[in-house]
């Protein structure tokens, strides 16, 4: 997926309010730029990171600036969680995705009391697929979800067991954009209601999927798929 052009480099001075950041611009000028993303950005949200932030064309935006990719251990960390789901659906439209290549793809489809991001079909087969954005370690290279507890991935986890036992095939995929990552694992120590309910689906047969993407200033794709440890 290509990124918003020009971006332009500054400094992290701040994260708060969850949506707000504070950002000092190579020529000295400190903006205040929209954070689309509502986990804790342990590790990302650091001051003294490099950042990169696009500017709206839309001059009635409330923030004229986003904050778009932030520098972390030599390798830049896609923190705009709006844009996970589109990574992933070109990922799966483009074959990427080995275990559903060659599926149709339909975004945002209800399931339950849920809305999940994707519904797959392949002639009678269907199968429902949910992404969570991955921007923490837990170790030096290896990955984990989530970084704050989420009450709402958990839910999530649990409407995939039930398409699980309505005889559907279901799969969660961890958007990994940390690149030094070689490995997936849940973040017990953050969320151990998460981790419990991840490797119940596994065993019931929900795929747990994770695969690091390859993010550049000009764009972030679907790259390889890790090993996840259970």
């Amino acid at each position: 997926m290509r990124l918003p052009s020009p971006l332009v480099e500054g400094r992290l001075l701040r994260r708060y309010q969850r949506f707000l950041a504070d950002v000092e611009l190579e020529d000295g000028t400190v903006v205040t730029a929209h954070t689309p993303n509502t986990g804790s950005m342990r590790q990302c949200a650091v001051a003294g990171h490099r950042v990169l932030v696009s500017r709206a064309a839309n001059p009635q935006r409330k923030l004229a600036w986003t904050l778009e990719l932030i520098a972390v251990n030599g390798h830049w960390v896609d923190t705009h969680t709006h844009r996970s789901n589109r990574v992933v659906e070109e990922g799966l439209r483009g074959g990427t995705v080995a275990p559903f290549a060659g599926w149709d793809v339909t975004p945002e489809v209800r399931f339950g009391a849920s809305r999940l991001d994707f519904g797959l079909a392949r002639g009678e087969e269907r199968a429902l697929l949910e992404v969570k954005n991955v921007t923490l370690c837990c170790a030096p290279a290896v990955a984990c979800f989530p970084d704050a507890v989420t009450v709402r991935g958990q839910k999530h986890l649990r409407e995939l067991m039930r398409a699980r036992r309505e005889g559907m095939r279901a799969a969660v995929f961890f958007l990994v954009q940390r690149g030094e990552a070689a490995a997936f694992t849940p973040a017990d120590a953050i969320d151990p209601e998460y981790g419990r309910l991840l490797r119940q689906a596994a065993a019931v047969g929900v795929e747990v999927l994770a695969y690091r993407s390859v993010v550049t200033p000009e764009e972030n794709r679907v790259g390889e798929c890790l090993p996840v440890i259970l």
